[in-house]
């Protein structure tokens, strides 16, 4: 009988715990997760889940879980300040759903988190929380990988998984210790507001996603929840990194200031616009007591993603800006071909590491320029150029051929139809 191996996963969010769903359907690996944090996180807003990624969560026996919780409204209006109502595309998930099955859903990240913590309990999958890695001890020639943590425990895998972020210890301790995120130049707020807490002047306009653009940047509001009780809203937009030497200290008092001030900012920002969607923006902004600021990060393209028996997936290897509406669906893709790949005993760890970016450096290129191209949307414009924006999207709404083009392009539809399983190894 063969020795049964082990996978140790860093990070308990949505990457990580699909990982280990999939090692336990598909191989005869044994998954073991380890969080920084001393819990399941809370952090985050509402994310979308395009066709390709309910495709597989419904793989993994959670989509209709999923569903039930999110939003699976797939209108979208277009509003400006200057013009009004720019136009609308009503289901923007049409042709994907036709092609696939499958639609799509607006979710909170905790839910996410939630329904996939309770899958990976069915699974009996141990999940330890509280634990930062203070070591990893990995090489080539080794049979095995050990790593060490604060606390003083340790523990020893064949393989080590990072699906711990942008920020991943794992890439930094043991993978591409230079490969650090870059900023992408722009940063949001965002928060999660009772619908009760508006009037129905806000909710019956709320069909969809509501997007506003102006000169300074993008509003976006949406239902995140299936009974439609909570409203996900936020704002995106150019912001300078700040001029000091630390820089993650130089955020916080960026942050603090954007959340102190961020009534009389985007108030100030559509204090000339009009109509009864700016009406009710208002009345968001009136209505939300507490913001999140979050500086929006990448990571470059072209960098080592393992080294040995540690490799990393999701954020951890390849964080895109999130708009291309890919975020989760990639990390899912990643935990099905890694599984997949490892589901072959007899196949090296050093020829699955090949294996695995041949086929997903391709396409996380690709998605990685869609979002950087969709960011201009956000970007400050002076008022001969807005005002040339504002008419390219009319018309692009107003024609069946443009409506296809935004939604593949700006709502993440292009990559939807894709199936990673269809991969041949």
């Amino acid at each position: 009988m063969l020795p049964t191996r082990k996978a140790i996963i860093l990070g308990a969010g949505p990457a990580g715990l699909s990982t280990a769903l999939c090692l336990r359907q598909m191989t005869d690996i044994k998954p073991v997760i380890y969080e920084l944090r001393p819990k399941p996180t809370t952090l985050g807003g509402a994310i979308g889940i395009t066709s390709n990624g309910l495709r597989l969560f419904d793989r993994l026996g959670v989509a209709d879980a999923l569903i039930k919780r999110g939003s699976t409204r797939t209108d979208v209006a277009v509003y400006s300040l200057n013009q009004g109502k720019l136009g609308r595309l009503h289901d923007f998930a049409a042709h994907v759903r036709a092609e696939t099955g499958y639609g799509y859903v607006r979710i909170k990240r905790v839910d996410i988190v939630d329904v996939l913590m309770e899958a990976v309990r069915k699974a009996e999958i141990p999940v330890h929380f509280g634990k930062k890695v203070q070591k990893v001890e990995n090489g080539e020639s080794r049979s095995d990988v050990r790593v060490q943590f604060e606390d003083g425990s340790s523990d020893r895998g064949d393989i080590l998984v990072g699906c711990d972020g942008i920020h991943s210890a794992v890439r930094r301790m043991c993978i591409d210790p230079e490969s650090e995120p870059e900023y992408s130049g722009l940063s949001g707020m965002f928060s999660t507001i009772p619908a009760s807490a508006v009037s129905t002047k806000v909710t019956s306009q709320l069909t969809g996603l509501n997007v506003t653009i102006t000169a300074q940047g993008m509003f976006m509001a949406a239902p995140c929840t299936a009974s439609q009780d909570e409203i996900y809203w936020g704002f995106q937009r150019e912001v300078a990194m700040p001029n000091v030497g630390d820089t993650r200290d130089g955020w916080e008092v960026r942050g603090r200031q954007e959340v102190d001030g961020f009534k009389d900012t985007l108030r100030g920002i559509i204090k000339d616009g009009g109509g009864k969607w700016i009406d009710a923006l208002r009345e968001l902004i009136d209505a939300t007591d507490v913001m999140k600021f979050y500086p929006i990060y990448r990571l470059p393209l072209g960098r080592a993603w393992s080294n040995g028996r540690c490799l990393i997936l999701g954020d951890a290897a390849h964080a895109t800006q999130p708009h291309a509406g890919q975020g989760v669906s990639l990390a899912v893709e990643d935990a099905f071909l890694i599984s997949h790949l490892l589901s072959d005993y007899t196949r090296p760890v050093s020829e699955v590491n090949d294996l695995f970016e041949r086929i997903r450096r391709p396409r996380v290129a690709a998605i990685h320029q869609t979002a950087s191209q969709n960011s201009s949307t956000r970007r400050n414009a002076e008022a001969p150029g807005q005002a040339v924006k504002e008419d390219a999207l009319r018309s692009a709404l107003a024609a069946s051929s443009g409506r296809i083009a935004i939604s593949n392009q700006l709502l993440g539809q292009k990559y939807a139809t894709y199936d990673i399983v269809g991969e041949r190894v």
